[in-house]
């Protein structure tokens, strides 16, 4: 039973030492001549001049997490509809479960103000 997998076990190791080998050759072999702007932050090419004024607000990143979040829920959706027919009416209503999850989640999002930018 097991020996269906002895090739792909192979192909695991082989890909993983050769990895390691090339990561470990980079190391030892690659040339080591660190300054100062070598090691310094980089940041759009320019140097700063002073401190940012304010925060940037974490609001923009909560609404891409979430816009990627319901998207990745969104696409599970075609899956389901191609083999509908054959789930019958389980099928409906195992989808039917996730939609009101899916939705308590969206409200949820919702009513703590996620979505508001003001």
């Amino acid at each position: 039973m097991l020996k269906e997998y002895v090739f792909v076990l192979i192909l695991f190791v082989l890909a993983a030492g050769l990895a390691g080998l090339l990561v470990l050759l980079t190391f030892i072999l690659g040339p080591k001549r660190p300054t100062a702007q070598k090691l310094a932050p980089y940041e759009s090419g320019m140097r700063d001049i002073e401190p940012p004024a304010r925060r940037f607000p974490i609001k923009f990143y909560v609404v891409a997490m979430l816009f990627l979040l319901f998207d990745i829920e969104a696409i599970s959706f075609f899956p389901w509809a191609v083999i509908l027919r054959r789930l019958h009416f389980f099928g409906f209503m195992e989808m039917f479960v996730f939609i009101v999850v899916l939705l308590v989640g969206y409200l949820y999002v919702w009513k703590k103000g996620a979505l508001d930018w003001h």
